[in-house]
């Protein structure tokens, strides 16, 4: 039905009868019986000079014959790739009609009330920016596929009906019609399936897998989500490394980007230098420890606290007004912190605080050598236990730095080393596992598990692109007397172990390798290369924050004949 596509044609088509079809952007009328078209598809638009205009308005349907001819000089269009080109003696047929739109398809729509967008998808999507996002997407999977063929990956699709695993993220619990008052789950990931791929022999797997967790929703987060999951046989940590850090700047590149160099550094030198462990590399403003300046201070506040460290708003001293500085202490004290002390750089090199005056000389002098502080920068410091400390720091740091998503370079990282156990649980006493529980410890740290399991490091690894966490993975326990001792120190008696695992547990007693694999979320790289601060702007059809879909309704209720198939009764919300 046509010959080209509305964004296709170019100076060099000039004379030649073309076919256009797609929807009508706008009509602009130039005397009684003469008006401009603009014909719109997802390639471009396309202005066609029409006579005897027949009665097209916006978002119809038509296909369009006519020869290509040059813009006269006066109304070339630079913001347009077609803008030096028009179609004249145009023979216009309708191929649908259209109501008006509930919005404008055009970027206009972005300050649309998000329900209104969600509710009326399929015109959303028809706007430019949705349809980048979209083709993005497209590319990034497909150079993620490849890359990951190349590395001799096989494609294997795992089961969507899976049983509950309740100890991970909440779960949607779907009922069996056929087992009354048994249930299946969605699959939170296929991680268990994919390990015994392992000890079936496919020794390299990848799948673009959809995941579903029953969680509450945000900017990063959906129900339903996509990620690049694969498995490696005979393996460590740096072959996984390797493998997903080309598929990812093979991804990048298919989005147009320069990936950099993916840097390495550990769980505790990020907590240290960021205090976060997806540090975003973009900006300075970097943590600094103060606990020696201050070893021996008189200030109430300093003296005894087990951690001292301080960051450096470079330049922000004027700006923030005495408002904004107790803000910055409410939102610190919100995290956790005692307080937050803040000091002012002033144009002599002096510091003006109203805490000033507890600290010595040398103290100030330490203080801002540390802070490499000069003139016109705000110096914020807090004195906790040490992981207090580089949550609250690591907080207010990406509050006052960090830039947003679509700005400045691309930075990767891989963070390493991760605790295996973080805190415990107040119940049972047990520590808690900080991965799931089928992680690797650090072979150098084995001898700690039952010790001093809270110093015991795992084989874990976190992918990080600008402060957003993209996945994380791990080289996994392949030996099952390893596997008990892991279980047994989290409470998990070999009876518990076998009811809720067994399927799992029971091929590794006919060999498995070594092993370790990754799950990368997709929706959040697309997210980040297309320059957007929500996933749901590159999700086709995404549900609200609330877990609704203004478009089909969803969710909504059953009838009672199938409530009566499953065996199952709906009770008033308490």
């Amino acid at each position: 039905m046509r010959t080209h596509q509305c964004g296709e044609l170019r100076p060099e088509h000039v004379g030649q009868q073309v076919t256009l079809a797609g929807w009508v952007a706008s009509r602009r009328e130039h005397g009684e019986k003469l008006a401009f078209v603009d014909l719109r598809d997802h390639t471009g638009v396309t202005q066609c000079v029409v006579d005897n205009v027949v009665d097209v308005r916006p978002e119809y349907v038509v296909q369009v014959t006519g020869v290509v001819a040059s813009r006269p000089a006066d109304s070339l269009n630079d913001r347009l790739a077609t803008g030096g080109i028009e179609i004249q003696d145009c023979v216009v047929e309708i191929l649908n009609v259209a109501e008006p739109p509930p919005f404008p398809v055009s970027e206009r729509a972005d300050q649309v009330v998000e329900t209104t967008r969600l509710q009326h998808r399929y015109i959303d999507i028809r706007r430019e920016r949705m349809q980048r996002n979209l083709r993005l997407r497209a590319a990034v999977n497909s150079a993620i596929r490849t890359a990951m063929e190349s590395e001799g990956f096989v494609e294997v699709e795992t089961p969507m009906l899976v049983p509950s695993t309740p100890e991970g993220a909440r779960e949607f619990i779907v009922p069996s019609r056929q087992q009354p008052g048994s249930f299946y789950a969605l699959p939170q990931s296929p991680q268990l399936f994919k390990q015994l791929l392992m000890v079936a022999g496919i020794d390299r797997y990848y799948q673009l897998a959809r995941c579903l967790r029953d969680e509450d929703l945000r900017a990063d987060r959906q129900y339903e989500f996509m990620q690049l999951d694969a498995e490696m046989s005979f393996v460590d940590q740096q072959d996984v490394h390797r493998v997903i850090g080309a598929a990812v700047v093979a991804a990048a590149k298919a989005a147009g980007q320069d990936p950099g160099e993916i840097v390495r550094m550990t769980w505790l030198e990020a907590m240290n230098r960021f205090g976060v462990d997806k540090p975003d590399l973009r900006f300075g403003m970097e943590l600094a420890d103060l606990t020696a300046v201050f070893a021996a201070t008189e200030f109430k506040a300093f003296a005894g606290a087990s951690t001292i460290k301080g960051i450096n708003a470079a330049g922000m001293a004027e700006e923030m007004g005495r408002n904004k500085l107790d803000g910055l202490t409410d939102r610190a004290k919100k995290i956790g912190a005692k307080g937050l002390v803040w000091l002012k750089v002033a144009a002599d090199g002096s510091l003006e605080s109203p805490v000033a005056k507890f600290l010595s000389e040398a103290e100030q002098s330490a203080l801002t050598a540390s802070l490499d502080a000069k003139p016109g920068d705000l110096l914020l410091i807090v004195a906790d236990e040490w992981a207090t400390t580089c949550e609250v720091l690591g907080t207010l740091r990406n509050d006052l730095g960090r830039p947003p998503v679509h700005e400045g370079p691309y930075r990767f990282v891989w963070v390493i080393d991760f605790p295996m156990f973080v805190g415990v649980d107040e119940v049972s006493g047990r520590p808690r596992p900080g991965h799931h529980p089928f992680t690797q410890p650090h072979p150098d740290d084995v001898h700690m598990l039952e010790t001093d399991p809270m110093k015991v490091r795992s084989q874990a690894y976190d992918l990080v692109l600008n402060g957003w966490e993209l996945g994380s993975g791990s080289i996994r326990i392949h030996q099952p007397e390893l596997q008990s001792r892991i279980f047994r120190i989290l409470g998990i008696s070999d009876e518990e172990a076998q009811k809720r695992f067994g399927f799992f547990l029971n091929p590794f007693k006919f060999g498995a390798p070594p092993h370790g694999g990754f799950g990368l979320g997709l929706d959040r790289l697309v997210a980040i290369f297309a320059g957007e601060e929500n996933i749901r702007e590159v999700i086709a059809f995404p549900k609200t924050q609330s877990g609704s879909d203004p478009m089909t309704n969803a969710p909504t209720p059953v009838a009672q004949k199938q409530l009566d198939d499953l065996g199952i009764r709906v009770l008033p919300p308490k």
